[in-house]
């Protein structure tokens, strides 16, 4: 057949599932053409007939055949990104505590999304373009913070990282570490927390909330926590090392599990989530440190600095964000 080209798979693309790979260098091919191309075998890797969702290796020869006519082409419908704000570069840069050549972490504020949606406009995702520095393409998302927490959030600077670094959160090979200031002190002091959590509409929005095993949707959900120290029996400076990854996990934890709302968070805590006085309303949740597999090889790990209004408490309350061993340290990953 003419026009068959034979492509190399890059470094930079081991990993990725054959139907992604056309998507990142064929976008124009629609994947229901794509499928009928696989079905047929006209599409091949070394020689063999393979499916979509089979992961291709650096080295491997991709067979990628004519495509004739345009019938199986999409329109390219992403709108062109604007040419992208000098003071938005240089506020996200701002926010990098570490880049080499596979990952960018930021220690990113409380207030700022990480992603898009109905009614958020401005978000880390959008600002992407500002954290290229000396690279093609963009940094890629490979998880997420709430809206209002603040701390540490890794980029993968090429595709090859975001899949290992995707494996190692997916095969909970990472040791995150929250903290957060609570309006109460949890009884006991330290433990592990195991509840079955599941999405509930409200006239709030979306919650999460504590559901039978069985019932559909939910999903196990783990977190311990040690209490670091207490500002009497109304606030406690608690660490948390989840286990799982849910929506709003710690939030949830930290009121139906412990009975001590995170300060601030008046969408799961209420009123009581809020102490007044000198302590700010705003969230007191933070991504303190990540210890995880580097791409590179080895284990990587960093922590970020509190955020203004948390840093403000913690002088408040005489808390010393300097004590910060890992109240963790005999647990294994």
């Amino acid at each position: 057949m003419s026009g068959v080209a034979h492509v190399d798979v890059s470094e930079d693309d081991d990993g990725l599932r054959v139907d992604r790979w056309f998507k990142r260098h064929y976008p124009e091919l629609a994947h229901s053409r794509l499928e009928k191309l696989l079905r047929k075998g006209q599409v091949r890797v070394d020689g063999g007939r393979v499916k979509a969702n089979v992961r291709l290796e650096a080295g491997q020869t991709v067979r990628v055949p004519p495509f004739g006519d345009r019938e199986g082409f999409v329109p390219d419908k992403k709108p062109k990104r604007p040419s992208f704000d000098k003071k938005e570069a240089a506020f996200v840069q701002s926010l990098v505590l570490h880049k080499d050549a596979s990952i960018i972490v930021v220690n990113k504020p409380s207030g700022l999304a990480v992603q898009g949606g109905t009614g958020t406009e401005r978000h880390l995702d959008g600002m992407l373009e500002g954290l290229k520095f000396d690279f093609p393409e963009r940094p890629r998302l490979v998880h997420r913070l709430d809206r209002d927490t603040s701390g540490v959030l890794l980029l993968a600077r090429t595709a090859k990282a975001a899949s290992k670094l995707a494996k190692s959160f997916k095969e909970r090979d990472t040791r995150k570490i929250y903290w957060a200031l609570t309006v109460g002190v949890p009884r006991p002091e330290r433990g592990t927390i195991r509840m079955t959590l599941a999405k509930q509409a409200g006239r709030s929005g979306e919650r999460m909330v504590p559901v039978p095993d069985r019932t559909p949707g939910a999903q196990a959900s783990e977190t311990h926590y040690a209490t670091v120290a207490r500002a009497g029996q109304k606030l406690a400076w608690v660490s948390f090392m989840p286990v799982t990854g849910r929506t709003h996990q710690l939030r949830v934890h930290s009121v139906e599990a412990l009975e001590c709302p995170i300060v601030g968070d008046g969408k799961y805590g209420g009123a009581d989530a809020h102490p007044g006085g000198e302590i700010s309303s705003s969230l007191h949740l933070h991504a303190r440190s990540i210890d995880i597999a580097h791409p590179e090889g080895g284990r990587f790990s960093i922590s970020a600095a509190l955020p203004e209004h948390m840093h403000k408490s913690w002088d408040l309350l005489a808390l010393d964000p300097e004590d910060d061993d890992d109240p963790f340290a005999e647990l294994e990953l």
